[in-house]
């Protein structure tokens, strides 16, 4: 297989997105994946510091909401909550929210099995050429 150019990668549409049915709320959303980039900062903000600068736990206030809240966009893939507007979308169906945030995170790369498939992945992935003989 050839090596990609910046170009390529740049202009390769690999973003997913799934339409799943809420027969709660009488109709179907569409969940697209984080980019790097979003997933990083979602990432971030699942932590919390400490006055010393150091990680002092873990932030899970609405942290289903903040994940589909950047996940659940329009159509024309712009998003529907901003993240000021967490709050309203966490005060919905707490089976809903469970649901869609299983599904955003399959998408996105994200919780326990995607570090498990991660691992496996980077186990059972070839090595490449080696310098070393």
């Amino acid at each position: 297989m050839a090596l990609l150019t910046r170009a390529q990668i740049d202009a390769a549409e690999d973003r997913i997105y799934e339409d799943v049915e809420v027969p709660e709320w009488k109709g179907t959303v569409r969940l697209l994946a984080l980019s790097g980039t979003e997933r990083d900062a979602y990432e971030a903000s699942m932590v919390r510091v400490g006055t010393t600068g150091k990680v002092a736990g873990v932030n899970l206030l609405d942290a289903s909401a903040r994940l589909l809240a950047k996940c659940i966009v329009d159509e024309d893939f712009q998003r529907l909550y901003t993240d000021k507007e967490v709050q309203a979308l966490g005060a919905r169906n707490g089976k809903v929210i469970k649901r869609l945030y299983g599904q955003a995170q399959k998408l996105s790369g994200l919780g326990k099995q995607a570090a498990e498939d991660a691992a496996g992945n980077s186990e059972a992935a070839p090595s490449g050429s080696s310098t070393s003989d």
